[in-house]
């Protein structure tokens, strides 16, 4: 047991201080206030650079010693990004699951459709079909609809459908959010998609503009990629990623046929969301995707 006297335990219990992690300064290493007050003070310190969460910071180094370098500062939304997604990954018990939806006749509707809006500059993207997909996916399933109140006791149920959409810009990553997806039509939002991004690139997002999401689409589907582990963009309780469609060998009626298929990779808050669940989602969203006829249900 830790050296003290009754006043410096009643003094370190205030502050929940752990007098077992103290070295005594004083008599026979007896502890003393002042121990108590520089270790209250050493672990905000070592809170404030490493999260909090008992980590040790990273080292200084300095990198020039291995050869020669450059110095670029990070861009206000890259800090504010990266101590965002930091915060998400470290509270956010993350579970990723791994699916795949058949896009092949949902292709050929899109092309169709671009084709026949060609003349207003209408250009219908996956991206619009996925959320109209998920437009169904959360009436379906609430809980996916849902964040966590401030103390983890309660689960709050949304009864409206925002969906945010990750869009890369030359100074960094932003999520401006869509909002009331379940009252426009798959041309209205292909439209307001073509606006927002516009807007995301000019640096014309206000924070009420990124603000107020349901879930969150993240697609890297024009750079490449076969899968990945999207971080739960909270207090959102869910992200959807989405990889590069290729066309694939599938078994149908006795026979390989090929298939235009579309990686979905779905991180959720597994507080609230169960593995089941999380499979039967993406298992939802893909029948969706296979047929068009359904995104009107």
């Amino acid at each position: 047991n830790a050296h003290a006297s009754p006043s410096v335990r009643k003094f370190a219990r205030e502050l929940g201080a752990d007098l077992s992690q103290m070295t005594g300064n004083g008599a026979k290493k007896r502890i003393l206030k002042e121990d108590v007050k520089t270790w209250v003070k050493q672990a905000l310190t070592q809170a404030s650079q490493g999260g909090g969460l008992g980590v040790e910071a990273m080292p200084e180094i300095d990198f020039s010693q291995f050869g020669e370098i450059e110095i670029q500062q990070l861009t206000r939304i890259n800090k504010l990004t990266g101590k965002f997604l930091h915060r998400n990954w470290l509270t956010v018990p993350h579970v990723t699951q791994f699916d795949e939806a058949d896009i092949t006749e949902l292709e050929k509707f899109r092309k169709q459709l671009n084709e026949e809006n060609q003349k207003q500059g209408i250009r219908v993207t996956v991206l619009v079909f996925l959320m109209i997909a998920l437009v169904s996916a959360l009436k379906e399933f609430p809980r996916f609809n849902s964040s966590l109140d401030h103390s983890g006791e309660n689960l709050v149920l949304k009864q409206y459908i925002n969906i945010g959409v990750a869009m890369d810009t030359p100074d960094g990553l932003v999520v401006p959010v869509i909002r009331d997806c379940d009252r426009k039509t798959l041309i209205e939002l292909a439209l307001e998609l073509i606006e927002t991004s516009k807007r995301a690139r000019d640096k014309k997002l206000s924070p009420s503009d990124m603000s107020g999401g349901c879930i969150t689409i993240s697609s890297l589907g024009g750079i490449g990629g076969k899968a990945f582990t999207p971080i739960v963009n909270a207090p959102e309780v869910a992200i959807l990623g989405v990889s590069r469609s290729s066309i694939q060998p599938v078994y149908k009626d006795g026979e390989f046929v090929p298939r235009l298929m579309l990686p979905l990779s779905l991180s959720y808050d597994h507080r609230v969301i169960d593995g089941a669940d999380g499979a039967r989602f993406t298992s939802f969203l893909g029948k969706i995707l296979a047929d068009t006829r359904r995104l009107v249900l």
